[in-house]
């Protein structure tokens, strides 16, 4: 039998692969289409794979509109966070771009106990001074090099971190089919809003709906590859591969659009790192399958 830890890893690779991907593809994109249009187009693919999938699963009776609110304000912060990030990865170097990204783990141990009700221990105010040390060396902020790519893209992860925290709350009452359902659907509706309040929205051409195709299915691939990691190893085993994501990121940056890798990036992001790692490892239950 395959030890668990290397089919973790393989999963891993499916998924690393897959957020990669989504952000080269988001790049193609921004040629041609605005983040609100890219993510109208994505969450409409969204729909279809979500109802073939729940069709053949047979799951789509699932689908109901109780915790409606709850539901909303998900989808509020995950279309922010989205947008936010689409919008970041088009004007700085991608590794600073998923490295920001990574605080989102962060953000939701700030977060927890103002809209989860749980309490914050000394640990994780440690793992918290960790973590934003580590986006200080990423981010370096100064008069030069702070810039509306950074701010969003360190905005986005609080964004990311309240879908997470909304997410936790919807498992509590609701079932996978019926989150992805309303993900999708209320997106749409927020994307047409956000895309169509000038009275122009763009058609995708035949250059970018491959494209937008390619982001559909890598979301739903990444977070699939993601859930499959840890079902087969521990937290503390499965998140550090997709930490791999940053020099893999930064590598096809300095090879496809020339963009230097620096080296307080990835020390920032080792920070960052070590943070969520050391919450992981700290936090009751994360340790074992």
């Amino acid at each position: 039998m395959v030890n668990p830890t290397l089919r973790a890893a393989l999963w891993m690779i499916g998924a690393i692969t897959s957020f990669s991907s989504m952000a080269i593809a988001g790049r193609a994109i921004s040629i041609e289409l605005d983040t609100f249009e890219l993510l109208l187009y994505r969450s409409l693919i969204g729909i279809v794979i979500v109802l073939l999938i729940g069709g053949a699963a047979g799951t789509l009776t699932q689908i109901n509109p109780r915790q409606f609110g709850t539901h909303l304000i998900r989808n509020i912060s995950h279309f922010a966070g989205q947008n936010l990030w689409y919008f970041a990865i088009t004007v700085i170097p991608l590794a600073q771009v998923f490295a920001l990204e990574f605080t989102s783990p962060l953000w939701v141990i700030a977060l927890s106990p103002l809209l989860l009700g749980e309490r914050l221990t000394g640990m994780q105010v440690l793992v918290g001074f960790i973590g934003f040390t580590g986006v200080l060396l990423v981010a370096q902020p100064s008069a030069q090099n702070m810039n509306w790519g950074l701010i969003a893209a360190a905005l986005s992860a609080i964004g990311f971190a309240g879908s997470i925290i909304f997410t936790k709350k919807l498992t509590r009452h609701t079932t996978l089919t019926n989150i992805l359902f309303w993900l999708v659907v209320m997106q749409s509706v927020f994307g047409l809003i956000c895309a169509g309040y000038d009275g122009d929205i763009q058609a995708p051409s035949a250059v970018t709906l491959p494209w937008l195709t390619l982001i559909g299915f890598a979301g739903l691939l990444a977070h699939f590859c993601l859930t499959k990691a840890l079902t087969i190893a521990p937290a503390s085993t499965v998140i550090p591969f997709d930490f791999a994501r940053l020099p893999l990121i930064a590598i096809i940056g300095a090879l496809f659009y020339n963009e230097p890798i620096d080296g307080f990036v990835i020390i920032g992001a080792i920070l960052i790192f070590a943070g969520n790692y050391l919450n992981i490892k700290t936090t009751p239950g994360t340790n074992s399958n």
